[in-house]
């Protein structure tokens, strides 16, 4: 590859304008840049061959459990019980190094943990916590269902009480890291009071089958899979303690879709370190590209973008902190940011030329990616409905 295409090492100053870290306190940018450099390390060198083979990189985990921040803002069970900001950078770092890996820790470290967490009680937090946050037991989380898309709230996947187990009947779809699994947090509806409930499922139960989804686009070195459930019977103590009705299920997607809004500013933040390093070094018509105006003003624009997602997200995590998070500003903030960052990984591209759509200059995996980010832990649409909603009072849900 040529001095030209070469990327150089990402330096804070370029991404952080408005000096966003003077704003962390001292634990909150030890553990961003803890991961900046685990992600620099250990994930950039050999992340693009495991994406192109649509591979998950399995031989992180060790790497990921030595890192200490399984488990994110849990206290106790050893977890680290780091801040929500903390746990922005983390998911913005994450992503800035890879899309895959985000949501390879994400499923089960977020959406699954935190079930347990939340909606669990003692005995099943003492009995799970542990071990995941060692990755000794592997989480994913299946709520999406293959017919039901952004309609979660409705699942067709049932539970009915059988003597001393509950037996349940479904197909769920998109469902990450379901074929690496040990258990999955399975959602499904109460055939006797009509009720979402949550399930610990071990993915070794009789009727438990995952089969991966081929063909994608997007975060191709995670897995996800199809996941089908055929009279799979668990006992009766594997029903999440606290998981009665959607808003329990709401509960911990608005916990993880703020990490999505961290995850899209991480996304950014790549697109706009490689644009511009390569602007700098790409000579065209006798000087690089970064003296051009539509190139200036492209950078400038993506710069805009970026640093206003940045600040809109860091206040979200302080305010879920001080426990003054709502629905609808989780879901503004994912909106906003997704939409932002889509267009900025498109800029990246774009001043990259040609070369952008290469995985070995690292754009297009995120040009590619983001197409996921917009569309999973609601699309655009729905948390747009869900921030109208809130504002006006009237919903616009079926």
């Amino acid at each position: 590859m040529s001095d030209i295409l070469r990327t150089a090492p990402m330096t804070l100053e370029s991404t952080d304008y408005y000096n966003m870290d003077d704003l962390l306190t001292e634990q909150e940018r030890e553990v961003r840049y803890r991961v900046r450099e685990f992600m620099r390390t250990e994930v950039e060198p050999i992340i693009n061959g495991y994406w192109e083979r649509a591979e998950m990189p399995l031989e992180l985990i060790p790497k990921l459990v030595a890192l200490g921040i399984t488990g994110g803002q849990i206290f106790g069970y050893g977890c680290p019980g780091l801040s929500n900001v903390a746990m922005g950078m983390i998911a913005m770092e994450l992503a800035r190094g890879d899309a895959s890996v985000s949501t390879f820790f994400g499923v089960h470290s977020g959406l699954a943990m935190l079930s347990i967490a939340l909606l669990g009680s003692e005995e099943q937090r003492q009995q799970y916590l542990p071990k995941m946050a060692r990755w000794e037991t592997i989480g994913c989380f299946g709520l999406t269902e293959a017919r039901g898309g952004s309609d979660a709230s409705h699942p067709e996947t049932t539970a009915k009480r059988v003597g001393d187990a509950w037996v349940l009947n479904g197909n769920k779809r998109w469902i990450g890291l379901a074929a690496h699994a040990d258990i999955c947090i399975v959602w499904a509806k109460n055939e006797e009071t009509g009720k979402v409930n949550g399930f610990i499922v071990p993915t070794n139960t009789p009727g438990y089958k995952a089969v991966p989804i081929e063909g994608k686009i997007a975060k191709r070195a995670v897995i996800n899979c199809d996941i089908y459930l055929d009279n799979v019977a668990i006992p009766l103590e594997n029903k999440l303690e606290n998981a009665n009705g959607f808003r329990s299920t709401a509960l911990v997607l608005g916990a993880t879709r703020i990490g999505v809004a961290w995850e899209a500013v991480g996304h950014a933040m790549a697109a706009y370190e490689y644009a511009l390093d390569y602007s700098k070094r790409r000579m065209q018509f006798g000087k690089p590209i970064a003296g051009y105006q539509l190139t200036q003003a492209k950078l400038v624009n993506m710069l805009g973008k970026l640093t206003s997602m940045q600040l809109m997200t860091l206040r979200l995590s302080q305010l879920i902190d001080a426990g003054k998070i709502t629905e609808g500003k989780a879901s503004l903030a994912k909106a906003h940011n997704t939409a932002e960052a889509r267009e900025v990984v498109a800029l990246g591209r774009e001043i990259l030329g040609g070369n952008g759509i290469l995985l070995e200059n690292h754009v297009a995996r995120h040009f590619a990616d983001m197409e996921a980010v917009f569309t999973y832990e609601g699309t655009h649409d729905i948390n747009t409905l869900v921030v109208g909603r809130e504002i006006t009072g009237i919903s616009a849900f079926a």
